[in-house]
C-alpha cells in the first residue's frame, strides 16, 4: 500500500508526480529544486542559496512524512556543474550529522526550469 505525502511547506508538484511517496516504512522524496514553497519563484540568487532552497524543501518533505532529514538513507545529487560539489558538501554539512545517508553525486546537461541543482532521497521511518 502506498501513501501519498504533500505539504504546503515545500513546492507543489509542477509535472506528474507527488511530492513523495510512502510504501511501507520507505519514503521516496521527488527531485527538489530551489523553488520557495510560498511563492514558487525560484531561489537563485547564488548557488549556496539554491542549495539551502533544496535541502530545506527536503526537509519540509520529511517532517510531513513524520520524519527528518537523519531518516535519509539515500541522496543523490543532480548538479551542472560538479566544481560545484564542495559547496554542496559545506552546506550539506550543516543539515545533517554524521553517520550521513549514502549518496550519489552527478553532473548533468540539464535540470528543471535550468537550475543548478536538484535533489532526491530515500528515507526510512
Amino acid at each position: 500500500m502506498k501513501k501519498i505525502i504533500q505539504t504546503d511547506t515545500a513546492p507543489s508538484a509542477i509535472g506528474t508526480y507527488s511530492q513523495a511517496v510512502q510504501a511501507g516504512n520507505t519514503v521516496y522524496i521527488s527531485g527538489q529544486i530551489p523553488l520557495n514553497p510560498k511563492t514558487m519563484k525560484l531561489m537563485n540568487a547564488d548557488f549556496k542559496a539554491e542549495v539551502r532552497q533544496v535541502f530545506d524543501n527536503l526537509k519540509a518533505i520529511a517532517i510531513a512524512a513524520g520524519a527528518d532529514l537523519s531518516h535519509i538513507v539515500k541522496l543523490q545529487v543532480y548538479l551542472q556543474d560538479m566544481n560545484q560539489f564542495p559547496v554542496v558538501n559545506e552546506i550539506m554539512a550543516t543539515y545533517f550529522e554524521a553517520p550521513y545517508p549514502a549518496r550519489a553525486v552527478v553532473e548533468v546537461s540539464r535540470l528543471p526550469k535550468d537550475v543548478s541543482v536538484e535533489m532526491d532521497a530515500v528515507l526510512v521511518m
